[in-house]
């Protein structure tokens, strides 16, 4: 038997990280677990542009939606990734980043051994249909093994 660890990434997304932490902690329990969030700042983004364009005229750039969007952004982001660590109950490396989520999420998975993602589409219509278009980016472009994963439901 090896020493060497393996490494798990699990994406933390808001709808569906009970699931991954769950198959991580079940079906990686001896592997180094990197839980990684990643914030879409497209929303931000937008709200920036509209109070630039019009909205914003005569103001100045402190009310500017689009700053407080991001930053409440990584606030919800850090308190996710907690609430993951806490689920998982073991030590494990937070990651947050920001950007493209499905970019980023093959980005971190370049130096891992297993990406746990969770299946985001619609969950009455299994197969392709099951994917939205982030998870199916990631599956299709993962250059590691993927477990992907079905959401809890309630």
């Amino acid at each position: 038997m090896s020493d060497v660890k393996t490494t798990a990434l699990v994406w933390i997304s808001p709808s569906t990280w009970p699931a991954c932490v769950d198959a991580a902690r079940d079906r990686a329990p001896d592997d180094h677990v990197v839980l990684l969030h990643v914030g879409d700042d497209r929303i931000a983004a937008e709200a920036h542009r509209a109070y630039a364009g019009l909205l914003g005229r005569g103001h100045g750039p402190e009310r500017d939606p689009g700053s407080r969007l991001q930053a409440l952004s990584g606030v919800a982001g850090a308190d996710l990734l907690e609430e993951a660590a806490h689920r998982l109950g073991r030590p494990c490396e937070l990651l947050d980043r920001h950007g493209s989520p499905q970019e980023e999420v093959v980005r971190a998975a370049a130096d891992v051994d297993l990406l746990i993602c969770a299946r985001d589409g619609d969950p009455d219509r299994p197969g392709p249909h099951s994917l939205g278009p982030e998870s199916r980016f990631v599956v299709d472009h993962a250059p590691c093994p993927v477990l992907l994963v079905w959401p809890h439901r309630s």
